[in-house]
């Protein structure tokens, strides 16, 4: 074989395989229907990881990722966050519940909406209000969300 007949098997290897590689990912809409819209990066799926002790939801947190880069601005930061909970289903939400009325004051860009109906989320906002990303967080743990919001929320001017 000659030089360029290496070059060509390996495109045609490349080639072959690279839908094997990408097969795994899901969809933005796949991945927003299972509440995994706001971890984009796999670090984040990492993390999740260490909270949440459930293979199958990890496993579908890394089809849904990106691989970080090494970038050090890749670590998304959000200026804060609407915390959006239907009151009627709140009680069912013990954790969220908890985490309301004990530990909310302890960030003031987090607000807290009730909207009729709407599953227990996140809706993360940049510095204009504007929604960024929106995380479902139906059994997060207190712990969970306390975490999640240090790492992702900016702290405030304020505080």
């Amino acid at each position: 074989m000659k030089n360029g007949d290496f070059a060509f098997v390996g495109v045609l290897v490349l080639a072959i395989s690279l839908p094997f590689v990408f097969a795994d990912q899901l969809s933005t809409k796949e991945c927003e229907d299972l509440g995994f819209s706001g971890l984009a990066l796999c670090s984040d799926c990492d993390a999740f990881a260490e909270y949440v002790k459930n293979d199958e939801l990890v496993a579908d947190c890394r089809k849904c990722c990106t691989e970080d880069s090494d970038d050090s601005s890749s670590k998304v930061m959000f200026s804060g966050a609407v915390l959006q909970v239907c009151t009627r289903k709140l009680t069912y939400y013990p954790e969220l519940l908890t985490f309301i009325e004990e530990e909310k004051d302890q960030f003031p860009a987090v607000k807290i909406q009730y909207v009729y109906s709407s599953p227990p989320k996140l809706v993360m906002v940049d510095e204009d209000g504007n929604h960024q990303e929106t995380i479902r967080i139906d059994n997060w743990k207190r712990e969970h969300i306390r975490q999640f919001l240090r790492e992702k929320v900016k702290p405030s001017a304020d505080h």
